[in-house]
């Protein structure tokens, strides 16, 4: 089969956690015996020279405005003219705000699988008007595609309840089981030392929580340092007021980060925090987890639904709760291994075995 893949920003290592997903399971698929092409938006790609193809996943670059609005809705339209005139078996849209451009798709005679990577709309960068629009989009994308992957059981349960024969299928995100690298000299670099530190990994957007965790943070007498891993997409007023809040509290930024430096400044650390108020399946959890962290995170549906222990969850939302918890986590009082859940319910190699057969009963059917 020949599937397109869009509503990804693209891969590699560009920052977001759909581009993570879809970084990890197209090469797998493509690995089973499929053409794979994945459409970015040439705004994100910064690599040079420009490749055109990523284990096996071949790549397409097409200009989008980058601009949070609009970028998404018109780069899926140029995506689905595209799919169309290399007579694609299949078109893959990932997240809810390009599935508004799905019955385009399906007008134009393709079998489109879409996945729900989360309600966007819940999140607060969005106004009113972007969040009609997502909700719209949500609405066509179950209506319209073939078939509806959603990634965590808290997702299909919203879906189902607001829809109720949406066509979905739960496969789950999922993660790697790495060794963690021993960069010292990266370390040293932000004057860090191994298992002496918190992290917390993601966006620097409200819904993600560290203006929180900086504020807990700073009101604690401690000897471990803070380090966020992560930026903006879009420099926003949030973005600013948080740095400047990190550098007000102490607080280490360390940028973007993938590969080597990533697992490095993230596997190294004492506690890895997670303070959202929204996720779809958080993987910066799961990757913690396959790190073997000692792990603090919001007590959201999405983070319960991952089955971790009380001891685990703080109230979100509440920095004195989160205060005291990071206290007791870096006591080391509670610890518990979650390696084999891992290895079990999220694993790539699975996941994507779980999607061909999708693929392969939507273009046998439709």
């Amino acid at each position: 089969m020949k599937i397109v893949v869009t509503g990804t920003r693209g891969i590699p290592n560009i920052l977001g956690g759909v581009e993570t997903h879809c970084q990890e399971l197209y090469p797998r698929i493509v690995n089973l015996g499929h053409e794979i092409i994945l459409i970015r938006r040439k705004a994100y790609v910064e690599e040079s020279p420009v490749r055109s193809v990523y284990k096996g996943v071949k790549l397409k670059d097409i200009w989008t405005p980058k601009q949070k609005s609009l970028e998404a809705i018109i780069h899926t339209f140029l995506a689905v003219i595209y799919a169309k005139k290399v007579k694609a078996d299949l078109l893959h849209v990932h997240a809810i705000g390009p599935a508004i451009m799905i019955p385009f798709a399906r007008l134009l005679g393709l079998k489109v699988v879409m996945t729900h990577h989360g309600p966007d709309y819940d999140r607060q960068k969005w106004n009113r008007l972007a969040k009609s629009i997502l909700k719209l989009g949500e609405y066509l994308g179950i209506r319209f595609a073939n078939k509806v992957i959603v990634i965590s059981k808290v997702i299909d349960e919203i879906v189902k309840s607001r829809y109720q024969k949406a066509k979905t299928a739960l496969i789950y995100n999922g993660v790697n089981i790495e060794m963690v690298p021993q960069n010292n000299s990266l370390l040293e670099y932000y004057s860090l030392k191994s298992d002496e530190y918190i992290v917390a990994v993601g966006r620097f957007v409200p819904e993600k929580g560290f203006h929180d965790l900086i504020e807990a943070y700073a009101g604690m007498n401690i000897d471990a340092k803070l380090v966020i891993v992560g930026d903006a997409d879009h420099e926003s007023e949030y973005s600013k007021k948080l740095k400047l809040q990190a550098a007000e509290s102490n607080t280490t930024l360390t940028g973007f980060k993938s590969g080597d430096e990533l697992r490095t400044i993230f596997g190294n650390a004492k506690l890895f925090v997670l303070p959202s108020y929204h996720e779809g399946l958080p993987i910066a959890l799961l990757e913690a987890l396959s790190f073997g962290l000692n792990v603090l995170v919001s007590d959201i549906p999405a983070n319960k639904m991952v089955n971790l222990e009380s001891s685990e969850y703080f109230k979100v939302g509440d920095c004195k709760n989160l205060r005291e918890k990071i206290k007791e986590k870096l006591k080391g009082e509670t610890f518990k291994d979650y390696s084999n859940l891992i290895k079990e319910k999220y694993n790539w190699g699975s996941i994507a075995k779980e999607t061909l057969v999708l693929y392969e009963k939507i273009n046998n059917t439709y």
